[in-house]
């Protein structure tokens, strides 16, 4: 399983490169708003810091645009600014569309903000090169995810589609954890997601005992 990070900030992309030893970036609106500095600026310096890489980078096209050609417009224009660039679409029905119109420009697509297998069926279908089943967002208002997971999975494999499947609004290890189990290939999550389920305060504590030990014994 590849571990992505949801950021659009390089110092935090950067970090999680040598922490995590991330394969990819996911990107939204918040996460370039909360970078603090124009689209495009926040852009290219994400372009810099991974060009050369394998990593790839979602990018969001404008989401207020509701036909497929100036969401493909738009996707082609960003797609061009680096090799590592791949295109965030919304599973809406010019979404769909612009996943064809896109895949014929030479372009990727990572079809997101999806909440049903159906959804995720269509995607793969079209050629999507990333599908993002959206999993937080299901728990916090009471859905069961795990199933969701297991489905997109199931028909991934059932039919032998390219896409990779990225679990996206990880909250917790625990989503990890299930992520994997259900046969996904990348989940996303924030820097901070990833710090806390990697720590244990049972390794903290028996860290601090060992130390003790260490202290108490001659090195020669």
């Amino acid at each position: 399983m590849k571990f992505f990070l949801d950021s659009a900030r390089p110092d935090e992309i950067r970090y999680a490169m040598d922490f995590l030893g991330i394969a990819g970036v996911t990107t939204n609106p918040r996460h370039v708003q909360a970078a603090g500095k124009p689209f495009l600026t926040t852009l290219g310096e994400i372009a810099r810091l991974v060009e050369g890489s394998p990593l790839t980078v979602s990018v969001e096209v404008n989401p207020h645009h509701e036909q497929a050609e100036a969401m493909a417009a738009e996707g082609e224009k960003l797609a061009a600014l680096s090799p590592n660039f791949v295109i965030k679409l919304p599973a809406t029905e010019a979404g769909f569309k612009a996943i064809g119109l896109l895949k014929g420009r030479g372009v990727r697509a990572n079809l997101t903000l999806v909440f049903s297998a159906v959804q995720a069926l269509q995607a793969m279908r079209l050629g999507a090169f990333y599908v993002s089943p959206f999993i937080g967002w299901k728990e916090a208002n009471g859905e069961p995810t795990l199933q969701l997971v297991e489905e997109i999975v199931a028909i991934r494999d059932q039919y032998g589609f390219a896409t990779e499947i990225i679990v996206a609004a990880v909250r917790n290890g625990r989503q990890i954890v299930e992520a994997a189990v259900a046969g996904a290939d990348i989940v996303t999550a924030g820097l901070a997601v990833y710090q806390e389920a990697l720590d244990h305060p049972y390794t903290r504590d028996g860290l601090r005992k060992f130390q003790q030990f260490w202290d108490q014994t001659p090195y020669e």
